[in-house]
């Protein structure tokens, strides 16, 4: 009827992988099950904006646009495009800077070729990257400190 896994034990041979790529997994899971998709054969010219995640698996060239969703270029997805985003994940190709105001992640198989500005940048061991890199966008500004200056005080002959 039921079967029940087995719970994992320190002599079980099967390991519980740690919580970063786990979560990073089932992050991209909910992706590719609630995102938007541009199909391989599919080939975008123009401005793409969007309400909800997307997942390009096609082509797009052009502006691409989803300030609080998360763009995932998948593995046969190629991009050519200025992209602003909450967060950009590459498994395929993109060429043109990337904005991002939470993250951009370049996996293993992934390429950009142009500058990125996001609080947070991963690049995986043998993704390729060439480009600028400023993880500045969303800290504070340092201001500078006011210096006070005292007005000159004139010494009247008179008085002196």
């Amino acid at each position: 009827m039921w079967k029940r896994e087995p719970a994992a034990t320190e002599n079980n041979t099967t390991a519980l992988p740690d919580v970063v790529n786990s979560q990073t997994q089932r992050t991209e899971r909910v992706i590719d099950k609630l995102a938007a998709n541009i199909g391989k054969s599919v080939i975008i010219k123009g401005e793409l904006t969007g309400s909800e995640d997307l997942l390009v698996e096609g082509n797009v060239e052009g502006k691409i646009n989803l300030k609080d969703h998360i763009l995932t270029v998948g593995l046969n997805g190629r991009v050519n495009a200025e992209i602003n985003a909450k967060a950009v994940i590459v498994q395929g190709q993109v060429i043109g800077n990337v904005i991002a105001s939470e993250r951009v992640v370049i996996r293993e198989n992934g390429s950009v070729d142009g500058d990125i500005a996001a609080p947070k940048v991963a690049i995986a061991e043998g993704a390729l990257f060439k480009g600028k890199i400023d993880m500045q966008t969303n800290r504070p500004s340092v201001k500078a400190p006011q210096v006070l200056l005292e007005p000159s005080v004139k010494k009247d002959k008179d008085n002196a």
